[in-house]
């Protein structure tokens, strides 16, 4: 019985694990830096006033969405109505002398075709009617300037978006090319300001990782691309705008951390199983035996960076 015992005890008795050994070597990787970008529209859209006036009404406030060609405000000038109103009367006055014109015209030809007129008085009369019109037709043309003026009143919105600023109110009075409202863009970019030295590292296209939103260590990275680099440097800066996805809910302005390489340099990546960790120590066992206290960097579920405790060319032992 106690050997029945003894027998099944061994039989279902875990075998020991067999260790590996792993040369590591070091090799090449991306040196990111950590950089903190602005959400920013890719074009910063004005509403300007077209003339000059008071603002009798503004339908916008800040926050607000537009669309393209959207009534903001509308400007009034108290000068534009009385100048329509001499410009109409010159007109009737003009078409009185017109219809004089056409008048005398006709009668001179009447006049002419019973043999009591003259040539003279026909060609007189006919010059009159053509000036008559072509002053008629001018005063008609100052009129359509004069309303085209009044419904450049309207402050339109040059393109869809969100309202930013509003520095206009209603009752104020504006000079022509003075802001009604300051527009971003439907199209929202992260804006990078890294040291000059890292210039020449960057170029569009390159791949870069986007933080968790509120500029927070943990959570996944996303992917961006960069959409240009400014080739003027401001400040010691580099200035880049990065494409990257989902950014349209963010607020302008609002900041994010972005990791963006520059340049090369040279780690050593382990299997996460050959390093382990005892009283708050992480220790990597090597081939003959001795433990290495090591730095770890970066890494995911497999793999793992190691900054330091451990050498090109060292042989590890991985369970």
């Amino acid at each position: 019985m106690r050997l029945a015992l003894c027998l099944s005890l061994a039989i279902v008795a875990p075998l020991p694990a067999v260790a590996e050994s792993l040369v590591i070597h070091a090799s090449a990787a991306p040196d990111e830096k950590a950089i903190t970008a602005t959400v920013e529209p890719a074009h910063e859209l004005t509403a300007r006033a077209r003339i000059g006036g008071t603002i009798v009404s503004l339908s916008v406030k800040e926050g607000d969405r537009v669309t393209a060609g959207q009534e903001l405000a509308v400007i009034a000038d108290e000068k534009l109505v009385l100048q329509r109103q001499a410009i109409d009367s010159r007109i009737q006055s003009q078409q009185s002398q017109r219809d004089k014109a056409k008048a005398d015209y006709d009668r001179a030809v009447e006049l002419m075709k019973r043999g009591v007129g003259t040539q003279v008085q026909v060609d007189a009369t006919k010059t009159a009617l053509d000036v008559a019109d072509r002053t008629l037709s001018a005063m008609a043309s100052d009129r359509g300037v004069l309303l085209q003026q009044m419904k450049e009143g309207a402050a339109l919105a040059p393109g869809a978006g969100r309202v930013l600023k509003t520095p206009a109110t209603e009752g104020s009075v504006v000079m022509p090319g003075e802001t009604i409202a300051t527009i971003a863009e439907d199209h929202y970019i992260l804006r990078l300001q890294l040291p000059e030295r890292h210039a020449r590292f960057m170029r569009a296209g390159d791949l870069v990782h986007i933080g968790e939103r509120g500029s927070g260590q943990s959570g996944a990275l996303k992917e961006g691309r960069v959409r240009i680099v400014y080739p003027e440097i401001q400040g010691g800066r580099v200035i880049a705008d990065v494409e990257a996805p989902d950014v349209g809910d963010y607020f302008v302005g609002e900041r994010t951390r972005v990791y963006v390489s520059t340049g090369e340099r040279r780690t050593i990546v382990v299997p996460r199983a050959a390093v382990y960790r005892r009283a708050g120590v992480d220790y990597a066992r090597l081939k003959d035996g001795g433990e290495v206290v090591v730095q770890l960097g970066s890494g995911d579920d497999r793999t793992v960076e190691i900054l330091a405790g451990l050498k090109d060319g060292d042989e590890v032992v991985t369970p």
